[in-house]
C-alpha cells in the first residue's frame, strides 16, 4: 500500500471511530468516598487502543509518522487519547477504528481496560 492510500485509510478509520465515539451515551456514575461524592457524567473511566502488527506497509506507516507505538506484547498499539476519561467513547472509537481496517485488509483488533 502506498502512503496515501495508508493516510485515506487511517483517515476513514478515524472518522468512522470518531462518530461511533460521539454517538454512544455513557452511562453517569457516582462515585462515594469517605468525605466526598463525585458526579462523573462520561461514566467508567478507562483506556482503549487498536492493535495491528508491525510489520505491514500500514504498520511501518502508522509508525513512521508516529501515529501508533511499539507494543510491550509485539506489533503496535494506536493509543485513544481524546474522550477524556471515558470508557465506553474510547471502547467505541476503538472498535470502529478496527473495523474500518479490517475491512482494508488490516488485521487489527480492538482492546481496552477499566481505570
Amino acid at each position: 500500500m502506498s502512503n496515501e492510500f495508508n493516510r485515506i485509510i487511517f483517515d476513514a478509520a478515524h472518522q468512522a471511530g470518531h462518530e461511533a465515539a460521539t454517538k454512544v451515551v455513557p452511562e453517569p456514575m457516582t462515585v462515594v468516598g469517605a468525605k466526598h461524592i463525585w458526579h462523573v457524567p462520561e461514566g467508567m473511566c478507562g483506556f482503549a487502543w487498536v492493535a495491528f502488527k508491525g510489520n505491514t506497509s500500514f504498520g511501518r506507516w502508522a509508525l513512521k509518522n508516529k501515529l501508533a507505538r511499539k507494543a510491550y506484547s509485539g506489533g503496535l498499539h494506536l493509543w485513544v487519547s481524546d474522550y477524556e476519561q471515558s470508557y465506553d467513547r474510547k471502547s467505541a472509537y476503538a472498535s470502529a477504528f478496527a473495523e474500518v481496517l479490517r475491512k482494508h485488509g488490516v488485521d487489527a483488533y480492538a482492546d481496552n481496560r477499566l481505570d
